[in-house]
C-alpha cells in the first residue's frame, strides 16, 4: 500500500501531514509487538499535534516495549477525496497500515465539534461506526479525552471509554488486555473493574463509573521529547505542564472541575523535563501550561530557574493564564526579559455584580493594578477573555465588557513608560455553554438568535478604535450545547449529519449549520430541547452516572449562591467542601 500512498502524497496540498518520519517519532519492529494502537485524533494534523494530551499519551504508550501507538489525524478534504476515489484505506503514519491491523484504535476527543471526525476516520477505515455492528476480528474502540465527562453522545460508536487522566489507567487497560490474550469478550468485561473504564455496549450498563486521577503529579510520567512537526502547526512550541487542577471556583468552568484536585510540580523536575525537551526538539519558545499559570505558588522561583538556561540560548517562554488578581510585579518583571507574547486575562465578564454571580472573585481595582504592573513593565499588547450568555446577564452587563476593554486602553496611556507603539486590545467573546459537572449544569444556553442580538451588541458598545473583538460563531456554540448535554440520540445526528457532508467543523470554512439542521430534523431532534431549557436538580441528567469527585451538594450550593451573588473562597484561603479533599494531598485542600 506505501507505493500507492506515495502517489496519492504528491497531489494533496500538505504531504507533511501524512508522512510520519519527523524528528521523534516512533518506529518499532511490529513482528516484536503484542498490543498495536492506533492512536487517532479527529481532525486536522496541525490540530492534533499542537495538543499536548495527545503528545505525552503517544509517548507513554511508546515507554512499553510490547506495545507500539502510531498516529492517525482526520485528513483534509482534499486528501479524503483521494482516498476514496483509490479505494486507499487511511493509515497510520508511522507504519502505514491500514487501521484494521491494529488491536486498538483510540480516540482522544477534546472539542464536540470534532465528532464528525470518528466517522470520517472509521469509514476511510471500512470499520463500522457502531459498536454493535463490528465483529470480533475487528479492533477494539477506544476514546477518552475531556469530552467524555458525558459520553453518551458518542458511547454507541465505542467499546471502551476512558474517564478521567489516562496517564493513571492506561497501562493497566493494556496489561489486562495481554492477561485475557486478546479475548475480547473477556477483556471487556473485566475493564469494568478499572477506576475510570466505561463499557458502554457490553452487558448491562454501569451504574457508576469514578474519573480515573492522578494520585501522584509530581512524579508521574512526561515525555522528554515531542515529535516535531515538519510544518508548523497551531501551537508550534514547548507546553510544559506546571500544575493540574485550579484553585478557583469559576462556576461556568468545566476544566476547574473535572482537573481537580489541584496538584503542582516541584520546580527543578519543571526545569530538568524543560531543557531536555529543548534539546531533544530544537524549539525555541517553552509555554507553562496550567488553567491559572499564576496561581503557580512558585512561579517567579520556576521563571529565574528557566531563565539561565533560556536567556543564553534566545528561548522565550510564554505565560498564559495569568489571573489578575495575584498578577504581580515580581511576576512581570521575571518573565519580561524571556517572553515575547502579549499577556492575556480572562475577566470573564464586564460587571462586577456578573462576575460574583460566576465566582469569577476579581474587581475593578485588581484590573487597573495588573495593568499597571504590565504596562510599566513595557507591555504594549493585552488580550482579554470574556464570555455572553451567563447566567443572569442583562444588556448592562454586555456594554460592561465593552467599558472594560476601553478602560484598559486608558490605564495604558496612564501608566505606560513606552507609548510609541501605542496599545492593543482585544477582546475574545465566548458565548457560555451550561457544561456537565459544574454549578450552571442546570442551566439553560441562548437560543441562536438571542446570541446574535448580544453579539452585536457588544460589538455596537465599543468606540476606541484601539479594542479589537472577537467572538464565536453562534451556530457553532448552539451546536457544542447539543454535544455537551446531549444523549444516546445524539449519535444519529452525528451520523446523519455526516451522511450529509458535514467534515472538520471546527472549521468555519467546513462548517455548514443548515446541514446539522436538516439532519436534526430527520431524527426528529430539537436542538433547544437540550440547551434552552433550564433543569431541575431534581432531573436525572444523561452524565449523572460519571463522578467527577466533586459531589452534587457542591454544586448544587454554589448554583444557589450564584443567584445570590455570593462568592466562595478559592481553595487557598479555605476548603469549600467540594469532596474532592479526599484525593488531596494537603497541599492546598486540608
Amino acid at each position: 500500500m506505501i507505493n500507492n500512498i506515495d502517489k496519492i502524497l504528491s497531489s494533496v496540498s500538505k504531504p507533511s501531514w501524512y508522512i510520519g518520519t519527523e524528528l521523534n517519532a516512533v518506529h518499532k519492529d511490529k513482528e516484536r509487538i503484542h498490543t498495536r494502537v492506533a492512536y487517532c485524533f479527529p481532525d486536522l494534523y496541525d490540530v492534533g499535534m499542537s495538543h499536548l494530551g495527545m503528545k505525552l499519551l503517544y509517548h507513554l504508550m511508546n515507554e512499553r516495549e510490547d506495545l507500539w501507538c502510531e498516529r492517525v489525524f482526520t485528513p483534509n478534504t482534499d486528501m479524503e477525496e483521494l482516498l476514496r476515489k483509490t479505494g486507499t484505506p487511511i493509515f497510520a503514519l508511522e507504519s502505514k497500515d491500514e487501521l484494521k491491523e491494529f488491536d486498538f484504535v483510540a480516540f482522544t476527543l477534546v472539542y464536540e465539534l470534532s465528532y464528525t471526525g470518528i466517522a470520517t476516520i472509521l469509514d476511510l477505515a471500512g470499520i463500522p461506526l457502531y459498536a454493535k455492528d463490528r465483529t470480533d476480528d475487528m479492533p477494539i474502540l477506544l476514546a477518552g479525552g475531556p469530552c467524555m465527562c458525558n459520553p453518551e453522545p458518542v458511547a454507541d460508536f465505542f467499546d471502551v471509554i476512558d474517564i478521567g487522566e489516562g496517564e493513571e489507567n492506561l497501562n493497566e487497560l493494556f496489561n489486562l488486555y495481554k492477561e485475557c490474550g486478546k479475548n475480547r469478550h473477556e477483556f471487556l468485561e473485566k475493564a469494568k473493574d478499572i477506576r475510570g473504564i466505561y463499557v458502554p455496549n457490553h452487558g448491562e450498563k454501569q451504574k457508576k463509573v469514578t474519573r480515573a486521577i492522578i494520585n501522584d503529579l509530581p512524579n508521574v510520567y512526561f515525555p522528554d521529547r515531542l515529535v516535531v512537526p515538519f510544518a508548523q502547526v497551531v501551537h508550534d512550541r514547548i507546553s510544559l505542564e506546571i500544575m493540574r487542577g485550579c484553585i478557583r471556583g469559576c462556576r461556568f468552568c468545566q476544566a476547574g472541575i473535572i482537573y481537580r484536585p489541584y496538584r503542582q510540580k516541584p520546580v527543578e523536575r519543571l526545569k530538568n523535563d524543560a531543557v531536555k525537551l529543548c534539546q531533544n526538539t530544537g524549539y525555541d519558545e517553552i509555554s507553562l501550561l496550567s488553567l491559572s499559570t499564576s496561581d503557580f505558588q512558585k512561579l517567579p522561583e520556576l521563571a529565574e530557574s528557566l531563565k539561565e538556561y533560556c536567556i543564553p540560548r534566545k528561548i522565550s517562554l510564554a505565560v498564559p493564564s495569568l489571573r489578575i488578581d495575584n498578577f504581580s510585579k515580581e511576576i512581570s518583571d521575571e518573565i519580561s526579559s524571556i517572553r515575547k507574547t502579549g499577556l492575556t486575562f480572562a475577566p470573564e465578564a464586564g460587571t462586577q455584580r456578573l462576575r460574583d454571580v460566576i465566582n469569577k472573585n476579581i474587581t475593578d481595582e485588581d484590573i487597573e493594578r495588573s495593568c499597571k504592573i504590565a504596562f510599566e513593565n513595557g507591555a504594549s499588547a493585552v488580550k482579554l477573555y470574556f464570555m455572553i450568555g451567563l447566567p443572569t446577564e442583562t444588556d448592562e452587563d454586555i456594554v460592561g465588557i465593552a467599558k472594560t476593554a476601553e478602560k484598559v486602553v486608558d490605564y495604558f496611556y496612564k501608566y505606560a513608560t513606552n507609548r510609541s507603539r501605542g496599545i492593543n486590545v482585544t477582546i475574545s467573546c465566548a458565548t457560555f455553554v451550561p457544561k456537565p459537572h459544574t454549578p450552571f449544569q442546570w442551566e439553560q444556553q441562548l437560543t441562536l438568535e438571542e446570541i446574535q442580538r448580544r453579539q452585536e451588541l457588544l460589538k455596537s458598545s465599543i468606540v476606541s478604535k484601539r479594542v479589537h473583538y472577537k467572538y464565536h460563531d453562534a451556530d457553532t456554540t448552539v451546536l457544542e450545547g447539543v454535544f455537551a448535554r446531549g444523549d444516546r440520540k445524539i449519535a444519529k445526528l452525528i451520523e446523519a449529519a455526516w451522511r450529509l457532508g458535514c467534515r472538520l467543523d471546527a472549521w468555519s470554512e467546513h462548517f455548514d449549520f443548515s446541514k446539522w439542521q436538516k439532519a436534526a430534523e430527520g431524527c426528529g431532534i430539537d436542538f433547544y430541547s437540550y440547551t434552552a431549557r433550564k433543569r431541575s436538580f431534581d432531573e436525572e441528567l444523561p452524565w449523572g452516572f460519571v463522578d467527577s469527585g466533586i459531589t452534587n451538594e457542591f454544586l448544587k450550593r454554589e448554583c444557589e449562591k450564584a443567584y445570590r451573588g455570593e462568592t466562595t473562597p478559592s481553595c487557598a484561603e479555605k476548603c469549600a467542601g467540594c469532596g474532592v479533599n479526599r484525593l488531596c494531598k494537603g497541599d492546598v485542600c486540608p
